[in-house]
């Protein structure tokens, strides 16, 4: 409980249990976010020692309660019944933390935490709810409109429907934005084109696409053959989407669709510029990513006004991934002109624990970071990408702590945001 809470003033307690709100069950937080508004309240309450109580409750509407729920969400996350041929997750190697291998596909997630879901487990009750309370974004993994190939794709029976059911959630109010995986030979070429032109036409509801390849581990022993794209067949689905950002563009005044940056450096062709990324729908299925760290770093970097001490001397290593590389390494020597003394070290770390088509910083492991960076010159400081670790802990994805890093490569590790002013900042080290 809240401390001076309403919730405390009715003497309700750590380890009570809400069972309704004005005799409606409690499935989840939307219910309770839903059902507390009113100003008038009948709680029934389960007492540690199973007691029933029923709290009446007088607030102002919208009043928060001050309750606070051991399972943030109350229930637990729905899993996904999908056996898609493309699961990352399918990939995974034996032996990582239980929780790595768990398939959510929960809509309620969705909402909360930005994941992607493919609609395929909930039925239009479900969709009647998340319109009544308004949950709005959500973010669906759609892959195809065509029914029998997203049957095929996800190896479900339901999935064939995705179009109707983003179609009521549009008509309902609710902003949907859309990724599509795409696997070499399969939902790419014309199955590209069909699924751009259905999602296209439920604009403004659609709010946004975008095209991501599909991730291909070395752990697909069993699994259904994926070939990764290469530079030629990059440059055709950048050229698609390109086409479509025209149509759009001239249709709606919005691009609406986008390509993973993966794609442009596959295929050897520059990233569109920071405005083509209009207000970066996508950031989280990395589009326009790196676009977006430039432009914070050289705004950073041009209005960088720092006095350096007299003896300072700084030398730091920063660990990236093969995709972003380049573009960190062109970076760095920019910065190194700028500050005196500061020589920086950036290192491509190869994923080797997953297969070298895996590029993303990421996805990185602890295990390629300290076999790769052992015995080479880090300096001062080694910092790596927040983006490593799991949320709120310093743990990468194969256990590795930044503490094990530390004790290995023997030098202080430091965590970034992906922020091009808190990169220079924690290269450059003075506050």
């Amino acid at each position: 409980m809240e401390p001076d809470s309403i919730a405390e003033e009715a003497g309700i307690e750590p380890g009570d249990r809400l069972l309704s709100i004005n005799g409606q069950k409690i499935k989840d937080i939307f219910d309770y976010r839903f059902l507390t508004t009113e100003e008038k309240l009948i709680l029934c309450i389960e007492k540690r020692d199973g007691e029933i109580w029923e709290v009446e409750i007088e607030k102002e509407q919208y009043e928060d309660l001050g309750i606070e729920f051991e399972n943030p969400m109350i229930d637990d996350a729905t899993s996904c019944t999908n056996k898609c041929i493309f699961c990352f997750i399918d990939q995974l190697p034996k032996g990582m933390r239980k929780t790595l291998y768990f398939k959510d596909d929960d809509t309620r997630l969705s909402f909360l935490t930005g994941n992607y879901v493919t609609l395929t487990n909930i039925d239009n009750r479900q969709i009647e709810r998340i319109v009544k309370y308004k949950m709005s974004p959500v973010n669906v993994s759609v892959h195809t409109t065509n029914p029998e190939l997203r049957v095929f794709m996800l190896n479900n029976r339901f999935a064939g429907d995705v179009l109707d059911k983003i179609k009521k959630l549009t008509d309902g109010g609710i902003i949907v934005n859309c990724q599509i995986v795409l696997c070499k030979d399969i939902n790419d070429g014309d199955e590209l084109e069909r699924t751009i032109a259905d999602l296209g036409s439920l604009y403004p509801g659609v709010r946004s696409i975008s095209a991501v390849p599909v991730g291909i581990t070395k752990y697909r022993d069993g699994l259904y053959k994926l070939e990764p794209f290469d530079k030629e067949s990059s440059k055709i689905v950048i050229n698609q989407i390109a086409g479509w950002q025209k149509d759009f563009l001239k249709k709606y005044g919005t691009r609406l669709v986008y390509a993973a940056d993966e794609f442009y450096i596959m295929a050897g062709l520059e990233l569109p510029k920071y405005e083509e990324y209009e207000d970066f729908p996508q950031l989280e299925n990395g589009v326009g990513l790196i676009a977006l760290f430039r432009q914070e770093f050289y705004e950073h970097l041009e209005n960088l006004n720092v006095k350096v001490p007299k003896n300072y001397k700084r030398n730091v290593s920063i660990a990236t991934g093969v995709l972003a590389y380049r573009y960190i390494k062109k970076m760095a020597e920019d910065l190194e002109k700028k500050i005196e003394n500061l020589k920086i070290n950036v290192y491509e770390i190869k994923n080797n624990f997953f297969g070298e088509n895996v590029t993303v910083t990421g996805l990185l492991t602890g295990t390629d970071i300290v076999s790769q960076l052992s015995g080479k010159e880090l300096g001062d400081v080694l910092l790596i990408s927040r983006s490593t670790l799991k949320a709120g802990e310093d743990l990468l994805l194969d256990d590795y702590t930044v503490g094990d890093l530390e004790k290995q490569l023997n030098i202080k590790v430091c965590a970034v945001e992906n922020n091009g002013g808190e990169f220079i900042r924690s290269i450059i080290g003075l506050e």
